[in-house]
């Protein structure tokens, strides 16, 4: 095959001893061309390029901001996504059955790559505000204060190098106490069946499950995702301390607590709905921060990509 490897030599687990896994995986069963990000959406434009440059697959080794970007340059495209985990979380990677550890997961991608029984077609949410062509995401869209986390792990590139996982706990507890308003809500959803949730805090639209993980735990929100069906999305209406540690702890277990809690909306089976702001909220997309908005227009199966799976 013709391939690239796009490395996001920042990513938090991207180390030499890794550069040497992913290329012993690649190099000489394939035509194979190494490129590294520079910039934020650098990967965004060469996974574009190399589809239009006739390659078969990208194969990204970086975190989870890096792969949610190669997939929007490959949306569409017959251009196929396979992903080496080098962030600190690996979400996408580890949800589609990679190993944590670079060095297995290597030897899992070099005995898919080629083969038909390992590409899978994958649909994509879409997340656009007004007046933007919108972004695509793989595994969920983070809205209010899980967004507002993201951008504070953000600021500490630095640090969550360096601690990995712990960013997120730490940034979790600062968030709360300092920089979202957990006293008044910040936006609104509306569904296609007229139903409507005025007091949002938090929500998280999941195209896959787990939501995330802790170490090797992961996080469990839903059954109810899959090839077949649409987004889902759970909502907090509340915003206290004891909710989100419910919430934390039904989703180290089945999520089945979370689901039934009278503080949580829960929607199955979505091919769209809107996001109306209170004021201007936050959201993120697969761990990338995006800003602020007052509204967005959420919608599922839009666009796919080709997927190689293990």
């Amino acid at each position: 095959m013709k391939v690239m490897l796009l490395i996001n030599p920042s990513a938090s687990s991207v180390d030499w001893k890794g550069r040497m896994a992913a290329n012993s995986a690649l190099v000489g069963d394939h035509d194979l061309t190494t490129v590294e990000t520079t910039k934020r959406d650098d990967a965004t434009e060469l996974a574009r390029q190399a589809a239009e440059d006739g390659f078969e697959a990208v194969v990204v080794f970086g975190g989870d901001g890096t792969l949610n970007e190669a997939a929007n340059g490959l949306a569409g495209t017959s251009t196929a996504l396979a992903a080496l985990p080098g962030g600190s979380t690996n979400v996408f990677a580890r949800t589609i059955g990679m190993a944590p550890k670079i060095t297995r997961a290597a030897a899992q991608l070099q005995a898919a790559l080629g083969r038909t029984d390992t590409m899978r077609t994958f649909g994509l949410g879409t997340v656009k505000a007004p007046d933007t062509n919108g972004r695509h995401f793989l595994f969920h869209l983070g809205i209010g204060y899980d967004a507002e986390v993201v951008a504070q792990v953000e600021r500490r590139s630095g640090l969550k190098r360096k601690i990995g996982q712990a960013i997120f706990v730490y940034s979790s507890f600062s968030t709360y106490f300092k920089h979202y308003d957990h006293r008044k809500p910040s936006f609104a959803l509306d569904f296609p069946d007229g139903t409507s949730v005025e007091n949002g805090f938090f929500t998280i639209c999941l195209n896959t499950n787990p939501y995330t993980y802790l170490g090797r735990r992961p996080l469990s929100v839903t059954p109810d995702t899959g090839p077949e069906r649409g987004l889902v999305t759970v909502t907090t209406k509340k915003l206290k301390v004891r909710t989100l540690l419910m919430l934390f702890g039904s989703a180290m277990g089945s999520g089945n607590r979370l689901r039934r809690s009278p503080n949580v909306d829960y929607h199955t089976d979505l091919t769209s709905l809107t996001v109306r702001g209170h004021k201007p909220f936050p959201h993120q997309v697969d761990g990338d921060y995006l800003g602020k908005a007052m509204e967005l227009t959420v919608t599922h199966g839009e666009a796919s990509i080709r997927l190689i799976v293990p």
